[in-house]
């Protein structure tokens, strides 16, 4: 996952931080609100290691007869020819309580859906990654999975080889009227993105896409403010409207960066005559904004300032790539404090002592307070704002150890290459207070 954070980041005992914010409500959108965290121990992900972008990859939350199921990828690392991809499925009956530990699926591929069939079976279908002559996409197969062994069972079915088109996955089915229906995503996460459709009356198929492919998409149309369009996912409404759940981007220019990363977007859909799915609109763009039928349900508004005098992180920082673990952060040394201990730097891969929120807004103000006391130059505490391990703008105290003084410095890191963008640094008091 990509984006944009704004992080705390420590390289020694940190021992209080108060950050306030403006500009970040807790999610972007009308009535978007964070209840769980389902992956929260490392029995169920351990992503120490995971090169940038890797690890979780296009989570499916299902739900059938009592119980949520939960499948997701680790991706545990991409460049090169060979993809390491496990695929692990969790399960509930609360779901925002505790989830089971993982049951392995498969590692044939990336992006796995569970599929709940009419006559009781289930199913995992995911994108097979082939890693012959550069070709990457494979295909999108099926396979049974046996809730009673918590294992895949049955042949593997190759079920869409894409029909010419590069790039498939996120593969979802769904069963309507005696068709099953597959649809996926095409054309890659860049602007030719996109989300297709296929459908057979057999689960394995053959499987004959959509007449009016893609069903979902923003290429050709660069100045539509939703761009990258594609990777979706169906959902009927209790009141029996339709509405497909996809990812986008949000660029600072036309075809430009989109510094706020993927964004989940919603669009409604509708079936027709045919049985093949539209968009309700009548065309391939999703529209910015739609109205939705019902009352509107009120939200909670979103708390700006976080002054860490409860017993738990607030619900909005996360750490990178393993849980927040009391060893290294925690709220109950000091009450009224968040005591971090430093580990690992920015560039890691594995255990660095960060706790960040997602920045969702393309203006922002943050700030902190903190006493912190270093001794040496590779001690480090303050803001971070973090894209990923080559790319961030580090504001923190340190200590010079030739002036003999803590200082306030700003480390400008792009593509691994470090800078000083400040014309001087800082000289601090001695108390540790900033």
């Amino acid at each position: 996952m990509q984006g944009w954070f704004l992080i705390i980041f420590v390289g020694v005992p940190l021992t209080g931080v108060a950050p306030s914010f403006s500009g970040f409500p807790s999610f972007q959108g009308q009535h978007w609100r964070l209840i769980a965290r389902p992956l929260n121990r490392l029995s169920q992900l351990d992503m120490a290691g995971n090169p940038d972008s890797c690890g979780v990859w296009a989570p499916c939350l299902t739900y059938d007869k009592g119980a949520f199921y939960l499948v997701y990828s680790n991706v545990r690392s991409f460049d090169g020819v060979w993809k390491d991809v496990h695929n692990y499925l969790v399960t509930t009956q609360d779901i925002t309580g505790e989830w089971s530990d993982p049951i392995y699926l498969n590692s044939s591929g990336f992006d796995p859906s569970l599929f709940h069939a009419p006559d009781g079976r289930k199913w995992v279908v995911n994108m097979l990654a082939d890693h012959r002559d550069k070709r990457l996409f494979g295909g999108i197969v099926l396979q049974e999975f046996d809730p009673d062994t918590g294992k895949m069972t049955g042949p593997v079915h190759m079920i869409f080889e894409g029909e010419g088109i590069k790039n498939v996955e996120g593969p979802h089915l769904y069963y309507r009227n005696g068709y099953y229906y597959l649809l996926m995503a095409a054309g890659g996460t860049e602007y030719d993105h996109c989300a297709i459709l296929a459908r057979s009356r057999d689960i394995t198929g053959p499987y004959e896409a959509h007449p009016g492919n893609p069903v979902l998409t923003t290429k050709g149309h660069p100045d539509w403010p939703l761009q990258k369009a594609g990777h979706g996912d169906l959902v009927e409404a209790p009141d029996g409207h339709w509405y497909i759940a996809f990812l986008c981007g949000r660029p600072l220019s036309t075809l430009g960066r989109c510094t706020l990363g993927r964004e989940s977007s919603l669009a409604p859909v509708e079936w027709g005559d045919d049985g093949w799915l539209y968009l309700t609109n009548g065309k391939q763009v999703p529209d910015p904004i739609f109205s939705i039928p019902g009352e509107e349900v009120p939200c909670p508004q979103p708390v700006e300032r976080h002054n860490f005098d409860t017993t738990e992180l607030p619900e909005d920082f996360q750490s990178l790539r393993v849980p927040v673990t009391s060893d290294w952060a925690n709220l109950e040394e000091r009450p009224g404090f968040l005591r971090l201990y430093g580990r690992e730097s920015l560039s890691s891969f594995h255990y660095q002592s960060l706790l960040a929120r997602r920045l969702q807004h393309f203006d922002a103000t943050a700030a902190t307070a903190l006493e912190f006391l270093p001794t040496t130059f590779q001690q480090m505490a303050g803001l971070v704002a973090y894209y990923n391990t080559g790319h961030f703008y580090y504001l923190h105290i340190t200590w010079d150890e030739h002036r003999q003084k803590r200082i306030l410095d700003l480390i400008a890191c792009d593509h691994y290459a470090m800078s000083h963008p400040m014309s001087q640094c800082i000289d601090l008091q001695v108390d540790g207070r900033v």
